[in-house]
């Protein structure tokens, strides 16, 4: 029996384009777990966009640079595994391969954290619990660990015999981030949820023909993460009940191209006598030129130090520094990390 070849694709490189947007993708969602990859990264990832070098190869000059060069510190091992997954991440998303099961999403964690995790691939067999800035300190409740395995195969099941025949797209979507929430609420692995559960999503979300091909899981992979949080998140003593709500509009702006505003501190939950905590208040913020200026620096090098700002906006390193305490006393941004290692991370 002979194989007819010409019925068949092989897969390649993917184009310029597709190979920007896949770099883009993986290095935002870094964020969802506050790790920022290094300029070597930046540079690597620029040789594949611009044709230089293929996927493969990028992933083996990371590999080989942190050979050469020892991780001594947690910060740089942070970069390092930042580094490392995004790489990883760019060639699960080149590839078009795909199953629908549990086996492939722990394969994929197996694939991104292998090396870095010595439990990547494998299911918890300890309970986990997780404090969330968007719940100030407090935590989700993820599944059991005796619950994972029989918890997962019930999920896909539930999902594999969803009839989406007839179903409005908007139905739709919306369904399919209620499956992404109940995914990532069982938390299957010691760490790593959220990109695996995100990388499984971009691949699962191409076979609905949906190509995902735009800036909002780059741009606002941490909104991603904290809407994920509140949609499992419930405390009836406080008047806090789980919401889809933000789920629903980032899923919205990914597929249906709609402008909602995505903003990590309206999911923040207040604590207010007399206020209904889980209903954002939404008080408009002022802020004057330099404070602005100083915000879009910051967005566009999180990395950037007081003397970098002033610079950049064209003031003191003392006005620099009273909008900085401006932007965070108003939630706007929120420091992570000692001053010399650490970084901003923009809220608002």
């Amino acid at each position: 029996m002979f194989i007819d070849l010409n019925n068949y694709m092989l897969q390649g490189e993917p184009d310029q384009k597709e190979r920007g947007y896949i770099w883009h993708t993986a290095i935002g969602l870094q964020q969802t777990d506050s790790l920022k990859t290094s300029d070597y990264l930046i540079a690597t990832a620029n040789r594949n966009i611009n044709g230089e070098i293929t996927l493969a190869e990028a992933q083996t000059l990371i590999d080989s640079y942190y050979e050469e060069k020892p991780v001594s510190s947690d910060d740089k091992s942070r970069t390092m595994e930042a580094d490392k997954v995004s790489a990883r991440v760019s060639l699960l998303l080149a590839e078009k391969a795909f199953s629908f099961s549990p086996i492939e999403y722990i394969t994929i964690h197996r694939r991104l954290f292998e090396g870095i995790y010595k439990f990547a691939g494998k299911i918890r067999d300890y309970n986990i619990s997780k404090k969330e800035w968007v719940l100030n300190g407090e935590t989700v409740y993820y599944a059991g660990a005796e619950s994972i395995r029989d918890t997962l195969e019930y999920d896909f099941t539930r999902e594999k015999d969803f009839n989406y025949k007839n179903l409005a797209l908007k139905s739709a979507v919306e369904h399919i981030a209620g499956f992404t929430s109940g995914l990532w609420q069982i938390h299957a692995f010691g760490e790593g949820n959220t990109r695996t559960t995100a990388v499984f999503l971009i691949k699962y979300l191409r076979t609905f023909g949906f190509d995902v091909s735009n800036d909002i899981f780059a741009e606002n992979a941490w909104f991603f993460r904290n809407a994920l949080v509140r949609a499992n998140y419930r405390n009836l003593k406080q008047g806090i009940n789980a919401t889809q709500e933000y789920l629903d509009c980032f899923f919205a702006n990914l597929l249906l191209g709609e402008k909602n505003i995505l903003k990590n501190r309206d999911l923040r939950i207040k604590i207010n006598p007399g206020v209904p905590v889980n209903v954002p208040v939404n008080v408009p913020v002022k802020i004057n030129t330099t404070q602005e200026k100083v915000l879009a620096a910051l967005r566009n090098n999180p990395n950037s130090t007081t003397k970098h700002l002033a610079a950049q906006v064209g003031v003191s390193d003392k006005t620099v520094k009273r909008a900085l305490a401006v932007l965070k006393s108003i939630g706007l941004i929120e420091r992570t990390g000692s001053d010399k290692t650490g970084y901003w991370i923009i809220i608002g």
